[in-house]
């Protein structure tokens, strides 16, 4: 098979699909792999070392997406990378087609096969691809949090954790999944003082076991969100429903209770967010005001660390490429139940019922319409 591994053009997305290990790995197994140049300079990879692992340089996208029977990225094809689509290509990148219609109504016309990292899915119920990158976003968006809280980011300047004397800051985590606890880890560790809230009661007492007590831990509703949210200084949405719209868990009028200059940053933003308020934004204008509320919506979070972020990335991906590009996307989907998962487009059908649902489409089964 062609692998292809084209350049991330949106705004700063300095991660690429594939490192030069995993070129020599898909070359041992006598695949060919086509990197456009400089695809890896974000993530301080030279075309040099794609050359020495075994990689063709190519020096335009559309080389690389005519030629690939596989292309794999990081972000989702950008509008200017629409005309690429063609059909019978395998695409194996993040999608998050829920809040995306055109992007789905693109791949359904253009007949492309879809393979969408967070939506693979182990027999545990385990979401592999996106754990790593949900780990990184979790880990900034305390981080990210503490720099807005500071006056001049334009935060209410409140240190995180406090000095003796002056208490600390509260930090509400909205969900106890990998971006939660992540979270949670980052600002405890710093001395706020955290609350996560979540509607599984068993996670919540993971969560208190873990922390031995020193997070609080809230049953999610309407009324114990908005309280939260009013006292808080901090809110990290990290709400997660795998493949379909995040829940808006923060109404509007929650936000306009809010403390003037509290921050929130909305990790969910590439399933739609779980603020009302939400909007997406980028690293070159990641944040806008709401009844002055800072907001951080930027969609592509982990790209802000793109040398961690490719390495944690393709070390998750890796194995699953190397599946479909051996045994063929029919036959790896018919050995693998993850894989299967991972489909979200196939020869012109919508497959992936969640986002089906977000979208108001119809859906078929996959092996229907394989």
């Amino acid at each position: 098979m062609i692998i292809g591994v084209a350049k991330e053009i949106k705004d700063h997305e300095t991660r690429v699909g594939l490192v030069p290990s995993g070129v020599a790995e898909l070359c041992e197994h006598g695949h060919r792999v086509l990197v456009e140049t400089n695809a890896g300079a974000g993530s301080t990879i030279s075309d040099a070392e794609y050359l020495a692992a075994g990689a063709e340089i190519v020096e335009k996208a559309a080389e690389v997406w005519a030629k690939a029977d596989l292309v794999v990225k990081v972000k989702e094809p950008q509008p200017s990378e629409y005309e690429y689509c063609r059909p019978g290509l395998i695409l194996f990148t993040y999608l998050h087609l829920a809040p995306l219609p055109e992007l789905t109504g693109w791949l359904l016309e253009s007949r492309v096969n879809a393979v969408a990292y967070e939506t693979i899915r182990e027999e545990d119920g385990s979401l592999p691809l996106l754990t790593p990158m949900s780990e990184v976003a979790g880990r900034m968006s305390v981080q990210v949090g503490a720099q807005y809280l500071e006056a001049p980011k334009g935060g209410r300047g409140i240190l995180l954790g406090g000095i003796p004397g002056v208490a600390p800051a509260n930090v509400v985590i909205l969900g106890g999944g990998v971006v939660g606890h992540n979270a949670a880890k980052i600002a405890s560790g710093l001395g706020a003082d955290v609350t996560i809230i979540d509607k599984n009661l068993n996670r919540l007492r993971e969560i208190d076991d873990i922390f031995n007590g020193h997070v609080m831990t809230l049953a999610s509703n309407v009324w114990t969100i908005g309280e939260a949210v009013r006292n808080a200084d901090l809110v990290v949405g990290a709400v997660l429903v795998p493949g379909a719209a995040a829940p808006r868990l923060v109404r509007r009028e929650m936000i306009s209770r809010m403390k003037k200059g509290a921050v929130v940053v909305d990790v969910a933003i590439d399933q739609g967010g779980c603020f009302e308020t939400s909007r997406p934004t980028t690293h070159s204008e990641p944040t806008y005001y709401v009844d002055d509320v800072l907001h951080y919506c930027v969609s592509n979070m982990p790209a802000a660390v793109p040398h961690t972020s490719t390495l944690g990335l393709t070390n998750a991906t890796f194995p699953y490429l190397l599946t479909i590009a051996g045994k063929g996307l029919e036959r790896a989907c018919e050995e693998s139940n993850a894989i299967r998962e991972g489909v979200n487009t196939y020869d012109g059908a919508l497959v992936y019922p969640a986002v089906a649902e977000s979208q108001g489409r119809e859906w078929k089964e996959l092996m229907a319409v394989m």
